[in-house]
């Protein structure tokens, strides 16, 4: 039997590129996870200051750092399961992306990526009514 597949979802591999509009950052490898509940992105140097949380995106390793701080006032903390296993508190904050050519905003908590092949993850909750996963594609090959 046929699948009507949804034409408002746009159909996505198990990796993309991905632009970080809201900061100017193009081409960014990333894993797309649907049994990840959260997205997460490389972040360093993160703290608070007064009503924000300031970080930078990725590392120093990464030939995506730029070394620009980021500087957030509408942040969350939660607290997520590592790739461990084990709960970590870490912040959340909102960040505009581009997916295959569609723009959404959406929530991603920072963390040491820096041990990671992706340094982003997408997972459910943004991928929910937006996209498709379709696991045979790929548009990184790490």
């Amino acid at each position: 039997m046929p699948m009507n597949l949804d034409n408002s979802k746009t159909v996505i591999g198990s990796t993309e590129y991905i632009d970080l509009k809201s900061h100017n950052v193009l081409n960014v490898p990333a894993k797309i996870d649907t049994g990840a509940d959260v997205s997460a992105i490389w972040a360093s140097d993160i703290r608070v200051e007064g009503d924000y949380v300031v970080f930078k995106l990725f590392g120093q390793k990464s030939s995506l750092f730029t070394g620009e701080d980021i500087r957030s006032s509408g942040y969350k903390k939660s607290i997520v399961t590592n790739t461990s296993g084990k709960p970590e508190k870490r912040f959340k904050v909102r960040l505009t992306i581009r997916v295959k050519g569609r723009t959404i905003r959406a929530w991603f908590t920072l963390a040491d990526r820096s041990d990671m092949v992706f340094p982003v993850l997408i997972g459910r909750r943004t991928l929910h009514n937006k996209f498709i996963v379709d696991v045979s594609k790929k548009s990184v090959d790490i």
